[in-house]
């Protein structure tokens, strides 16, 4: 994998997702159901598990910060919680066994510590006054289910490349 499709891969990811929810209709999947992907998100931990945690971390402020100018109306959240669910990520895996299954149960559950840590930055700061049990409902569940789908597709291509990526960088 050459450096500059690393770069590419972050970007369409990035892109990826924002035609999904423009794409999607609202009631495909339920009505009032919101489904939040978390496509470019799966990428970094799945970057920082097979590949680089450096590199994880770094495409996690990069892209944290770009997402949060393009999507969110509060600076920093993403640009804080993208790189940092991509270290607990890659620390993580150092303790169990770095595998395709376990990688993807890690990547689901930092997609869900970060949307409940949005949630409740955004309920902090007013931004929201939707009850818990509601947000579950509404969001957490079918959020999780979509990126549960994502990750069991994109699982294996992520790792064979990240670890493709890793042998490059290895020698260099």
């Amino acid at each position: 994998m050459s450096r500059l499709l690393l770069p590419i891969l972050f970007g369409a990811l990035f892109i990826v997702e924002s035609l999904f929810v423009q794409y999607t209709p609202a009631d495909l999947f339920g009505d009032g159901k919101i489904f939040a992907p978390h496509f470019l998100l799966a990428g970094i931990i799945f970057l920082s598990v097979f590949g680089s945690k450096k590199h994880g971390i770094i495409y996690g402020f990069v892209f944290g910060a770009l997402f949060d100018i393009v999507y969110t109306e509060i600076l920093g959240v993403y640009l804080f919680l993208f790189p940092l669910t991509a270290y607990f990520a890659s620390k993580a895996m150092r303790v169990i066994h770095a595998n395709l299954f376990t990688a993807s149960g890690v990547s689901l559950i930092a997609i869900a510590l970060v949307e409940i840590a949005v949630y409740w930055i955004n309920l902090l700061i007013n931004v929201t006054d939707l009850s818990f049990v509601n947000y579950l409902e509404i969001r957490f569940y079918p959020t999780i289910l979509l990126n549960l789908a994502f990750v069991v597709l994109a699982a294996f291509p992520f790792k064979w490349q990240f670890e493709k990526f890793a042998e490059e960088l290895g020698n260099d």
